[in-house]
């Protein structure tokens, strides 16, 4: 059993909490699934405001969905299609504060708001993209992007693909 102490402070300080406890948790495994399904966890148990947080991986030039916390969300999203796909598409964090005043924005959850998707890449190769998703608009700042691409910098690293 793992058990963190993840301070209650400044986005920092959590993110920085986040990111050893992402590491401890993938220290050792190099499985790809494993690691994202933590992942999914640790994000979803200690970010506030969510009501998804997962992974979707790059499968034959398509995003498939991989191991999440939320509802039952979209299986396949087109590379370029939405704020998965335009992440996927351009290497870039989509932050978006409402989703929907973005352009094809895929309503997997008719209560999202407002979402954060980073990239996850290796080598300059998409491996996946790490999905935020809040009822909350303009959940998202440059801090938790910042955050967040850190820990999928870390995650990357620690796939065997």
């Amino acid at each position: 059993m793992y058990q963190f102490d993840i301070a209650a402070g400044t986005k920092a300080d959590l993110y920085r909490d986040l990111l050893a406890a992402l590491g401890a948790l993938t220290a050792d495994e190099t499985d790809p699934i494993a690691n994202m399904a933590n992942a999914a966890a640790l994000v979803w148990e200690y970010l506030p405001d969510l009501n998804w947080a997962g992974f979707y991986r790059l499968v034959e030039g398509e995003l498939v969905l991989g191991p999440f916390q939320g509802k039952v969300a979209c299986i396949r999203i087109p590379v370029g299609k939405g704020v998965c796909g335009a992440a996927a598409a351009t290497l870039t964090t989509q932050l978006v504060e409402d989703v929907h005043a973005f352009p094809g924005h895929i309503a997997c959850d008719a209560a999202s708001r407002s979402e954060l998707v980073v990239p996850v890449t290796k080598d300059g190769t998409l491996i996946a993209v790490l999905d935020l998703d809040s009822p909350e608009p303009a959940r998202f700042d440059a801090d938790d992007a910042a955050g967040c691409e850190a820990l999928a910098a870390l995650l990357a690293e620690r796939l065997a693909i």
